[in-house]
């Protein structure tokens, strides 16, 4: 029964996404670079060394502000994830005003305001923006870092590292991350369980002493207000906070791999390969290559027009998207092209990045390319402009990268100024084909005797294979071996058995499930009929109202949604006869065993139900954990999971109340509310 919920969501957000189709193989054609006035700020600096920058702009009666610290990137060693509790205690109260009350001040005078470990920022009507500025230095330059507070928020930390331990795409930025730059490095290093455990409330004070001070501060206030106003009020409460000596931080040296490798990190619980090809570089804002890197990445993979967007999603349907990003920073930075894509075509992307890679440094891009890249990107400058978030981080920018006045009033005519040579030269420079790391976070027992067998031009692809924490290991046996006594038959008995046994099992003729989900900050609705009969129904709603109905008799089915009613083709008839029944295990004569595999850390044996469905029943106790199941969408293949949880007994058999769908990067996580056993389906359901 469960397995209709795939397919129900699936043709969600399918039907959901159909919306009149827009022409983009014909782009308007860019016009001569626009004027950018961008207003000088205002500046003063305090004794104690914050510089304040200030941009009038009486457009709106509104007034943002972000102060930043500029500091040395900060490597905390066995204290990592201090700087994140120290962010994450800031604003909430200070010495003088208790939380509570602090917080429903702000929210009063119709503020937004944040915290962080490197500044604070907040945004407010006019009027109120000597009260929202006072307010925000005192969270800020006398907060109330209490042991209560710590304990609350340390608990929080420990909470959240739990629950992304299986997430694949979180962690596999981790890995990329430490991999590249290294776990001794502070763009590398990472927060574990061990270190959060070992912080105390007096490591987040000694934090906050150390790097929360002025000498490296800047202050960015944008909007209606007056600059003698503002000097006035920014003394007035800034003025007290005092210098502190920075700690000494030495940052080792960031090196590139001499060849291209494989870096491979097995996560049992994937259901597709997190690829990122990645290598390390050297760009500043202020650089010459600085705009001809920023139209060669949108070429490349800065969007949906983009080369490994067409390629790998497009042309190959092996994603839903292909990006690349090429990052500048004062100390280090780097490039990364990365996707999402199914585990059996892995090796097959990673071939692919390394082709479009290889294609934009060994040829010239075309004039229409790069013509079409320098109008999406003029017309993203432009529209950014509006946000005044924008004009302070372009205002911060020209301070702490050491740029000219005029950087972004001229940056529109250094876009325009790139050429198709100056394409080809960034791109050898910085797209290191030759010596990136092709870093795959995946499940080892599908993917990683193809990588090995990986070659390019002739030559192979070392693979290397590290842990979650990117320690570099010997291969690992993907292999389990299986009793010889075990059969599918046992397996299926077992599951019975584990759910009520076959007397329960056999007297159920129907279930109807009731469950919801959230999905976008809606409430989705879901209800499930299933006969032992043969016959299905599902409806999906969303607040309140029926979006979908895919309804099964036996024999012919359908799919109703947006006004239309599209019949089953003779694919979807066999795979709806297949699972429609409350337990297929009942009725499954073809079924095959794949192997044992590991499931969030619980073995279980691999059972191909059928070509496109493998279900996952754990060794210990029987019961269904998993299932993955392969469909297509258009010209897309999507490997869907569902795990199973919180199984609970209705009359005499344990069904799942937990239920957790992952789809690209949308996760649903459905709770169900009632089964209903043999009550409330008639044939009128199926019709």
């Amino acid at each position: 029964m469960k397995n209709k919920i795939l397919a129900l969501a699936v043709l969600l957000l399918t039907t959901t996404g159909i919306q009149a189709q827009i022409d983009r193989s014909t782009p308007p054609k860019a016009g001569p670079a626009p004027e950018i006035n961008l207003e000088k700020p205002e500046t003063f600096t305090l004794d104690n060394g914050l510089k304040v920058l200030v941009v009038e702009n009486h457009k709106l009666p509104r007034v943002s502000m972000v102060l930043t610290m500029d500091n040395p990137p900060i490597f905390e060693g066995d204290k990592a994830g201090v700087s994140t509790l120290t962010g994450a205690m800031l604003g909430e109260g200070t010495k003088n005003i208790p939380k509570e009350k602090f917080n429903e001040e702000v929210d009063y005078l119709g503020a937004n305001m944040n915290f962080s470990s490197r500044g604070a920022s907040a945004n407010t009507l006019s009027k109120y923006f000597p009260r929202i500025l006072e307010l925000m230095a005192k969270g800020a330059l006398n907060p109330d870092l209490n042991q209560e507070q710590f304990a609350t928020e340390k608990e929080r930390t420990l909470e959240n590292l739990k629950s992304g331990e299986k997430d694949v795409s979180s962690n596999a930025r981790r890995i990329s991350s430490a991999l590249t730059y290294g776990k001794d490095h502070p763009y590398g290093e990472f927060t574990t369980k061990e270190s959060v455990e070992g912080l105390s409330l007096e490591d987040v004070k000694q934090f906050y002493n150390n790097y929360y001070a002025p000498q490296n501060a800047y202050l960015v206030i944008i909007g209606d207000v007056k600059p003698s106003e503002v000097k006035k009020l920014v003394k007035k409460n800034f003025g007290s906070w005092k210098k502190s000596e920075l700690p000494k931080n030495t940052m080792p040296k960031v090196n590139n791999v001499a060849e291209t490798q494989v870096n491979f990190v097995d996560f049992p619980n994937a259901v597709q390969s997190e690829v990122q090809v990645t290598n390390a570089i050297q760009l500043k804002k202020g650089d010459p290559d600085y705009f001809p890197v920023l139209i060669a990445n949108k070429i490349l993979g800065g969007g949906g027009e983009a080369r490994l967007f067409l390629n790998l999603r497009e042309d190959k349907g092996y994603t839903y998207g292909a990006y690349s990003s090429t990052g500048d920073d004062k100390y280090v930075a780097r490039f990364v092209a990365s996707a999402s894509v199914r585990n059996a075509v892995t090796d097959s992307a990673v071939v692919a990045f390394l082709d479009e890679l290889h294609r934009i440094r060994n040829e010239k891009v075309s004039e229409e390319e790069l013509a079409n890249a320098k109008a999406k990107y003029t017309g993203d400058f432009v529209l950014a402009l509006e946000r005044p978030t924008t004009i302070a981080a372009y205002a911060l920018n020209i301070e702490t990268d050491n740029l000219p006045q005029d950087f972004y009033q001229t940056y529109l005519k250094k876009i325009n100024a790139v050429t198709t040579e100056d394409i080809q030269r960034v791109a050898k420079k910085y797209y290191l084909a030759d010596n990136a790391r092709i870093i795959v976070v995946g499940k080892g027992s599908e993917v990683a005797e193809k990588l090995e067998n990986l070659t390019y031009n002739g030559k192979d692809i070392p693979v290397k294979y590290f842990d979650k924490y990117t320690n570099a290991i010997e291969k690992p046996d993907y292999n389990k071996s299986i009793d010889p006594s075990v059969s599918v038959e046992n397996i299926f008995n077992e599951y019975i058995k584990a759910i009520g046994g076959e007397d329960a099992v056999k007297d159920i003729e129907s279930v109807y499930m009731i469950a919801q989900a959230e999905l976008q900050g809606q409430k989705m609705g879901l209800e499930t009929k299933v006969t032992s009969s043969g016959k299905s129904s599902t409806v999906v709603s969303m607040a309140g109202n029926v979006m979908q109905k895919q309804i099964f008799n036996g024999a012919t089915g359908f799919v109703a949604a947006q006004g239309q009613k599209i019949p089953f083709t003779e694919e979807q008839v066999t795979a709806a006869k297949a699972e429609a029944h409350p337990f297929p295990e009942m009725m499954n004569e073809n079924a095959t065993l794949a192997g044992i595999e590991d499931v969030d850390g619980e073995e279980a044996y691999a059972v191909k139900m059928d070509e496109n469905t493998t279900n996952y029943y754990s060794k210990e106790s029987g019961l269904k954990i998993k299932q993955v199941k392969t469909m297509k969408q258009g010209p897309q293949t999507m490997t869907v999971p569902i795990t199973y949880s919180d199984y609970r007994e209705v009359e005499g058999v344990k069904f799942p109340f937990g239920l957790s769908q992952s789809m690209g990067p949308m996760t649903l996580d459905f709770q169900v509310s009632e089964i209903l056993v043999n009550e409330n389906v008639t044939d009128a359901d199926f019709e």
